[in-house]
């Protein structure tokens, strides 16, 4: 018998795998529900995207950005948004909480992550964007684990 090959495409996937397609977006669909700021989700993609170095991901929330009028400069710095002094408080406690979450190896600096997101979030928020971060790191390791190739 010789065995299948893994899905090299997001519509291979799709195929084979809908009802993972189908729950994943169903937390999308739940965090959009929530009222949490879509272009503040969509940056947070676009970084964790950016950290797992998922090409197709990285294409389709840069896309998903622009449409929900995130400025290109907030698009363009957001690599080094430590640095970039255009990112609003909240903006930042988001992205710092979605890199923490992303990278979890760092543990000794998860509470005071957390306590910072706090201060700029309500605890639904929270829960929603954490959401949104782990959602996007599955797609990111579905995306990048099986060569997902980003269009045109």
């Amino acid at each position: 018998m010789t065995p299948s090959q893994p899905p090299a495409s997001f519509a291979a996937f799709a195929d084979i795998a809908p009802g993972v397609v189908e729950a994943f977006r169903g937390v999308g669909k739940a965090v959009d529900a929530s009222g949490l700021d879509k272009g503040l989700t969509e940056l947070v993609k676009v970084r964790v995207s950016q950290i797992n170095g998922c090409a197709f991901c990285l294409k389709f929330h840069l896309d998903l950005a622009r449409r929900h009028d995130v400025p290109a400069a907030k698009l363009d710095l957001l690599a080094a948004w430590r640095d970039a002094p255009l990112y609003s408080e909240r903006e930042r406690a988001a992205l710092d909480w979605a890199e923490a979450l992303t990278s979890l190896a760092d543990h000794h600096t998860l509470q005071a992550t957390l306590d910072e997101v706090k201060r700029h979030f309500a605890g639904e928020e929270i829960a929603f964007l954490a959401a949104s971060v782990a959602v996007i790191n599955a797609w990111n390791r579905l995306g990048a684990g099986l060569g997902f190739r980003p269009a045109g």
